[in-house]
């Protein structure tokens, strides 16, 4: 079976580094399909990009743990920069989450930066 193409976003970060961003959830509904290993998704993202709409520089902050968590040693990303009016790329070779891990960060101020992604959605232990 083969998975299906996900996009994360887009979504504007927050000023809390402790903001959960994504976490995969789980199948509901339907007949014969919610049960292990079928009843949880899974997502593997192949790509992150951050843009910034300021006038300013402004970093962020992502990391790959529990929700609202941002422990040392799972960051993904750490005091990234952003120019003002650009684009930081995070190509990724294949990062998966499972529905117990959460994409969680923020940024150096509220709606200056917009985060976006994109992968592979599947379903399955």
């Amino acid at each position: 079976m083969q998975n299906t193409r996900f996009d994360l976003g887009p979504l504007a970060l927050t000023s809390s580094y402790t903001t959960n961003i994504f976490q995969p959830g789980t199948t509901t509904g339907g007949i014969a399909c919610t049960s292990a290993p079928f009843d949880k998704l899974y997502v593997v993202l192949t790509h992150l990009w951050v843009v910034n709409k300021g006038a300013g520089a402004a970093p962020f902050r992502l990391y790959r743990g529990a929700t609202g968590a941002n422990a040392a040693g799972t960051e993904i990303a750490y005091d990234a920069n952003v120019p003002a009016g650009g684009r930081y790329d995070i190509p990724l070779s294949g990062l998966r989450f499972g529905t117990t891990q959460f994409l969680v960060g923020g940024a150096s101020a509220a709606t200056t930066l917009t985060i976006g992604g994109c992968g592979e959605i599947g379903i399955g232990a």
